[in-house]
Order: structure tokens, then C-alpha cells, then sequence
């Protein structure tokens, strides 16, 4: 048995039907229940087939590689007694374990829909990451009928999602599904060695080293964009999702894949039958500089660049803005003209012309105009952002409020990482695709992207 640390054996020990975790990120709960799973189904008595969901492609290879790690060892051990938990000369695949006992442990797709007639045990990992919680249980719970674990452990996703719900009901509504629910935060993991454990497998000039509890819950905690995301990634506070602009299920929505999102040469890009649109939010001092630049592709806008300078002077803004701007695909730049961006707003019209450049100055009206038309494609699906933690906190960050006079109001708090600039730079690129209108082309096929936006594998 691999050295589980407290909360990591309760969990394991849990022999409950159903079972329910709110976690922390990072504190080896996915590594734990791969183990649980591989020692329930390598027993000789086991009859059916285990199924895995992960939030994204990556997510399920990790955890089926965890699988076979655990079930490489017990077959080592058990040899040595005659016996063997894995079958013999099977063949190496992405997605299934074959055990000696014939049963299999398979990783499937994130579509609910996949869960659909199959038998045997459940382990829906990071549920609330997933594109549709709620019909992943409905689809997954009768799949238990006869016999076998459903397990649902993730960190949140905002408080109206699935996952908050089922936790809200087990823990304050009486219980009805009868969950076993267990709650492990980044404190609570602390407490029970998991820096001590983290320790002996780092480097010996890694920082952490030196750190004590609460010196590592400090480093945390200001690694962070902001305290919302601190809060509910590590210590299993759901965001409140009425203050929020955008909310965590659209913009989940919209996210590439992990293994998705690359970021293109731009300096090599010559084709100019591309459909490219570009936002820039100037920054200097206190606020990044965000570059975000989309390709629209059947009606779809997909991220291609998203750069972030921070403190760099206008020399350096100008020579990166004048290498976009000269993209042959480019149709439309909307860039930030208040304040600062004003002479590099004038100085690229000049040099580029006002139908491919357009200042953009913020007033209250055109940032509720950018906000909404933001919000719009998000809401139709028809953007793709990488999966990332500060744009996650950005596009977080905006919240609606109302003036006294009953005038709206976008703003957010200035934190370590800006001031929502991510956030104002995809809308000033997603304004400039919507104020250029749409370029339609017969075969999309041949600019290296989908017409249609992918299914989510979450």
C-alpha cells in the first residue's frame, strides 16, 4: 500500500455506494482514488467493469496512468505468491486496464451520454469541471444498479453549479441521495503531513523546502490571481455567481481543451486568407498590456495569441502591436485609446489606417457595449480561451453593479495580476470581429481548424 496520509485513507476506506468530496487542488485525491479503484477491481470476486470520467483528455490519461502504476505493483507483489492482478499479454491502450480476473477499468469521453449502458463502478473526477454535471450524475447513477461504487470528487466551479448543489443537499437538505460527504481543504491537508509528503519528493534548492505550514499556505494563497479563486480552488468556498459578470459555466463552455490551445508564430504567419481580430488593453505601471488575438472560422472565434506584458515601455508595446497589426489576415484592431493608448492608438492609425485600426476610448456606454457583446458570444458558444487560471480570474473579475442614477457600471478590483486586462482585451477583439461583419469561406478545412466548435472533452 503506497504512504497515504489521513484524509487520503478515510477516503479510500470509505466503503459507501455513494460518495462525495469537495477538495482542494493538489493534495493527491485523484492519486488516491486511482489506487482505491485498481485494489477493488483486481479482486479475484470482481465481475464488472469500472468507468472513469475525466474533465479533459490529459485528465483522463493522468489518472489511468496512476492506474496502471498502482496495478503494475500489485501484479509484482502478487507473482511472487503465484498469482498475477493484471491479464497476461495484454496490449497497452489509452483508455482501458485489463485485471486477471477479466473485468476491465475503461476511461471514457466527458460526454454524459457515454456513461449510457455500462455496468459497474463510477469515479466522475473534477464533476463540477465537466460541461453538464447534472445529466453526467443522471446518466452515470444507474449504472450502480448492480453493484459497485459512484464516486464524485472535485474542487468547485461557482455556487449554482451541480456539484455545490449535490454538496448543499448532503450536507444541509436532509441528505435525500445519501451521500457520504467528506471535505478536505488545503488547510485541513496540511494539518494531516501533506507538506512533509510534498517535501520528499522535491528538488533540494526547491524553496518549498524550507517552508513550514503556514509559510507554504502563504506562498498559495498569493500565487493566486485573487482571493476568489484562492477561496474556492484550495479552501471549498463556491464563488457567489450573482455578482459576477460572466458565470464559471460559460466560461467552462468556451474553454479549449488542455492539450488544445498552442500559441501561433506570428512572425511566420503569411497567409492572408486567415480571418484575424485583434484587442489591446494598455497598461503600464499598475496594469498589464494584454495583446489577444482571435481567428473567426465558421462563425466561431478562437483564440490564436494571448500575450501579457507587464511594466514594458511603449517602445517595446509599439514594435509588438506593429508585428500584429501587420498579420496579412488581420481585418480589425480595436485598441484601448484612454489615457496611455491614446498616442499609441493615433500613432497606429497612422501607420496602418483607420479601416484596420480603431481607438477605442472608455466611457461608461462602450464598455457596457463591449461587456455585452462579449457576453453574447459566450453565450452562443461561439469563442474559444485557453484554459487558464489568470484569464479564468479576469474574465471573473467584472462585475456588473448599478450607479445611484441607475446607470450601469463594469469594474473590478485591481489585483497582482491587473485590472481585468485580459478581460477588456477579448472584448475589444471580439468588438472589432462583430464591427468588421463575417467573411464566409466554402472550406475552412484547409486553414487547420474545425468549422464547428468541438465537443467539449471535460
Amino acid at each position: 500500500m503506497p504512504a497515504l496520509l489521513p484524509y487520503q485513507q478515510r477516503w479510500i476506506e470509505d466503503d459507501s455506494q455513494l460518495k462525495l468530496l469537495e477538495k482542494s487542488r493538489q493534495i493527491g485525491m485523484s492519486w488516491a482514488t486511482a489506487y482505491a479503484l485498481v485494489r477493488r477491481q483486481a479482486t479475484p470476486g470482481m465481475r464488472l467493469d469500472a468507468w472513469v470520467a475525466s474533465r479533459d483528455e490529459i485528465q483522463a490519461k493522468l489518472f489511468l496512468n496512476d492506474c496502471r502504476k498502482f496495478a503494475g505493483v500489485l501484479d509484482q507483489a502478487a507473482r511472487t505468491k503465484g498469482k498475477s492482478v493484471l491479464a497476461e499479454n495484454f496490449r497497452k491502450s489509452t483508455n482501458t486496464l485489463p485485471f486477471a480476473n477479466g473485468t476491465q477499468l475503461h476511461s471514457l469521453s466527458s460526454n454524459p451520454d457515454a456513461q449510457a449502458g455500462k455496468r459497474g463502478p463510477r469515479v466522475l473526477d473534477e464533476f463540477a469541471l465537466h460541461a453538464n454535471p447534472q445529466q453526467l450524475y443522471a446518466i452515470a447513477y444507474p449504472g450502480i444498479t448492480w453493484g459497485g461504487q459512484l464516486e464524485i470528487l472535485s474542487t468547485h466551479r461557482g455556487a449554482q453549479n451541480y456539484f455545490n448543489r449535490l454538496v448543499v443537499e448532503a450536507r444541509h437538505g436532509g441528505n435525500p441521495k445519501n451521500f457520504s460527504l467528506h471535505r478536505v481543504t488545503l488547510q485541513d491537508a496540511l494539518e494531516q503531513g501533506l507538506l512533509k509528503k510534498l517535501k520528499s519528493g522535491l528538488a533540494d534548492d526547491d524553496p518549498r523546502r524550507a517552508m513550514d505550514n503556514a509559510a507554504y499556505y502563504d506562498f498559495i494563497r498569493a500565487s493566486c490571481p485573487d482571493e476568489e479563486t484562492f477561496a474556492q480552488e484550495y479552501m471549498c468556498v463556491p464563488t457567489d455567481e450573482s455578482t459576477a459578470f460572466l458565470p464559471w459555466a460559460l466560461i467552462a463552455a468556451c474553454e479549449y481543451g488542455e492539450s488544445e490551445f498552442t500559441s501561433f508564430d506570428i512572425a511566420r504567419d503569411k497567409n492572408s486568407t486567415r480571418e484575424f481580430f485583434l484587442g489591446v488593453d494598455i497598461g503600464r505601471v499598475h496594469d498589464l498590456t494584454v495583446f489577444w488575438l482571435i481567428e473567426r472560422v465558421g462563425g466561431v472565434h478562437f483564440t490564436r495569441d494571448v500575450l501579457c506584458l507587464d511594466k514594458q515601455p511603449f517602445a517595446r508595446q509599439e514594435e509588438l502591436l506593429w508585428d500584429r497589426l501587420a498579420l496579412p489576415g488581420l481585418r480589425r484592431a480595436c485598441l484601448d485609446a484612454t489615457g496611455l493608448g491614446r498616442q499609441l492608438a493615433e500613432r497606429a492609425v497612422e501607420r496602418f489606417g483607420a479601416r484596420k485600426v480603431e481607438p477605442v476610448t472608455f466611457t461608461a456606454p462602450i464598455k457596457e457595449d463591449l461587456a455585452f457583446g462579449l457576453r453574447h458570444l459566450f453565450e452562443k458558444r461561439a469563442l474559444r480561451i485557453p484554459a487558464e487560471k489568470n484569464i479564468r480570474a479576469d474574465l471573473r473579475a467584472i462585475k456588473k453593479t448599478a450607479t445611484s442614477a441607475g446607470n450601469l457600471r463594469f469594474a473590478a478590483d485591481r489585483g497582482p495580476g491587473g485590472h481585468a486586462d485580459r478581460f477588456w482585451a477579448l472584448a475589444l477583439a471580439v468588438h472589432a470581429a462583430q464591427q468588421a461583419g463575417e467573411q464566409r469561406y466554402e472550406n475552412s478545412a484547409r486553414l487547420g481548424v474545425a468549422r464547428a466548435p468541438r465537443e467539449v472533452y471535460l
